[in-house]
């Protein structure tokens, strides 16, 4: 799995699941462009990249709730062609169903689903010319199990797989692949902020009994990008430790 000479962007790649990912680019050889709302950050981490692994890093900006073709224009200018995309960018506003405020559901499906369909729209064109590409989508199980007060969230990932296995469909005569990863339980700044007995509750229902790691996305996604992978395209790949 040698990615050098390969660009990859990965929205929401700031922290968490993202940065996990990124950082396994990087050790694998690739040039990574880091994003997120706060350029200041995106920046610090792709400095700390570059210094780690010797590749060509890049932090931008791309807030999704702000012109995007605008802040792709920069990101292109800068990084160049993109051949591996990780749509992982993603928020949550969790309510019960009968109290969630339209603009709760309007923000989730903002950043969720239109913001990937964007980026993802305007990065692909270059893999089309090129006729090579990688596209990972980043869903949830949440997406097919459900949760109580995240309709919104669940709806967005559930769509991720729609747009993922349709995307397969109209790429796959360009060479370019489009797979998705649905993590479970993954620890990171958000689960941390769970209470103990939700947690608990969660792990009862891991047959591995543990929660998983970043990197454990990260090394599915990485198998999705690599060579390895050339005959799978709308596929779903489930890191959950057995949850689903």
């Amino acid at each position: 799995m040698d990615f050098k000479g390969k660009t990859v962007l990965t929205t929401g790649s700031t922290r968490g699941i993202g940065k996990a990912i990124a950082s396994k680019f990087a050790e694998k050889g690739a040039n990574v462009v880091i994003t997120g709302r706060n350029k200041a950050t995106a920046e610090l981490v792709a400095q700390n990249l570059k210094n780690e692994y010797g590749v060509e890093a890049y932090g931008f900006k791309l807030d999704f709730a702000e012109d995007i073709p605008s802040q792709w224009k920069e990101i292109e200018k800068v990084a160049g062609q993109i051949d591996i995309l990780v749509n992982n960018a993603g928020i949550t506003r969790d309510a019960l169903f009968i109290r969630m405020k339209e603009e709760d559901w309007n923000e989730v499906l903002q950043a969720n689903l239109t913001g990937t369909f964007k980026i993802t729209q305007l990065v692909v064109k270059g893999m089309m010319k090129k006729r090579w590409g990688r596209i990972i989508n980043i869903s949830s199980i949440i997406g097919f199990i459900g949760n109580p007060g995240q309709v919104n969230y669940a709806t967005t990932k559930a769509g991720l797989i729609g747009f993922t296995k349709s995307l397969a469909k109209e790429l796959a005569s360009r060479n370019i692949t489009v797979n998705a990863v649905a993590p479970g339980f993954i620890e990171t700044d958000m689960t941390d902020k769970l209470p103990a007995e939700i947690k608990e509750k969660y792990l009862e229902q891991i047959p591995l009994g543990r929660f998983g790691k970043p990197e454990d996305v990260a090394n599915a996604v990485i198998f999705l990008a690599s060579d390895m992978a050339d005959y799978i395209t709308g596929e779903t790949i489930h890191v959950n430790g057995g949850m689903y």
